[in-house]
């Protein structure tokens, strides 16, 4: 849980691009830290926590980050979304054949994400577009992976500037690109998942043959949230083809799985690669087939 002696977080649009000017990542967390803002160490040069909890053990208590990066002084630079440190991120993705700018800009005209605070480029050429949140109101991070953009928000979180990232053998930052000259505001998330992603026709109930295999889906993604650290990947892939091979879209599979995978402290490209290679392989060999052991926590149930 995060430190209930932290601070009220401390924000203006200018905030981030004074802190990527610090020379170095121990500085600089060390200054998110004294504006009340949480953050967590991250490996050198990649995304996964070195904290037991992940981001849940996020501090803005200057004793505790300084031990942190003191440990590991390349450590990049974790900040929980949602609650915990007050900003929203819209996190557009760009890969060697696809980019969700298209899809941002289209939402950016019907007014979604178009009031941000500030711009942050990724290391692969992507971008972070950061939001004040609005306190006490939760919304919840997801993914749409065909739009190629993601929500962070409660329950989630990204990497911070001037964190770097190991790109092509070559270490990248993360860059503050843009700062609003205009008045920020909240993002409607929910808003911006429907139109990125409008909703489809109910799904019919699966016959009873199929709930006889096993195919649950909260029940298997349950399974995955409580799987220990040692066997997530397992039973992320286990869970993925038991959903495939009983004629579970991919996208549906990985609207279950996603957040049951990131509960059990798996990055989500991690997730994708894992959900993504277990179709492949559910695929070749038909419906019916059981590729992979049962994972030891098969048998949970809701």
């Amino acid at each position: 849980m995060f430190d209930p002696n932290n601070r009220i977080p401390t924000w203006s649009v200018s905030t981030m691009q004074r802190v990527a000017q610090e020379p170095t990542l121990a500085a600089a967390a060390l200054r998110y830290a004294n504006l009340g803002i949480p953050v967590f160490p991250c490996a050198p040069g990649g995304k996964q926590p070195l904290t037991p909890n992940g981001f849940h053990d996020a501090t803005s208590v200057a004793r505790v980050v300084h031990a942190w990066w003191q440990r590991t002084p390349d450590a990049n630079i974790g900040l929980p979304t949602g609650g915990p440190t007050g900003v929203l991120v819209v996190d557009v993705d760009i890969h060697s054949s696809a980019s969700g700018f298209a899809a941002f800009e289209r939402a950016r005209s019907e007014g979604f994400g178009d009031a941000w605070a500030w711009l942050v480029r990724t290391p692969s050429g992507g971008l972070h577009a950061y939001c004040p949140n609005v306190r006490g109101q939760e919304q919840r991070s997801w993914q749409v992976p065909a739009a190629h953009v993601d929500f962070r928000g409660d329950g989630g979180y990204v990497i911070a500037p001037p964190s770097r990232i190991a790109v092509e053998g070559s270490a990248r930052s993360y860059e503050v690109i843009a700062v609003a000259t205009h008045a920020p505001k909240p993002i409607d998330a929910v808003g911006l998942r429907r139109f990125l992603e409008p909703p489809r026709p109910a799904p019919q109930r699966p016959p009873v043959g199929m709930l006889a295999t096993g195919c649950r889906p909260k029940a298997l993604a349950r399974t995955v949230a409580l799987t220990p650290e040692g066997g997530r990947n397992h039973a992320l892939f286990w869970a993925s083809c038991r959903m495939a091979e009983n004629g579970l879209s991919h996208a549906d599979a990985l609207s279950w799985l996603m957040p049951a995978a990131q509960y059990a402290g798996l990055p989500d490209r991690e997730i994708e690669t894992t959900v993504n290679s277990a179709f492949r392989i559910a695929s070749r060999l038909g419906p019916g087939s059981r590729p992979g052991p049962t994972p030891a926590s098969e048998g949970i149930h809701l």
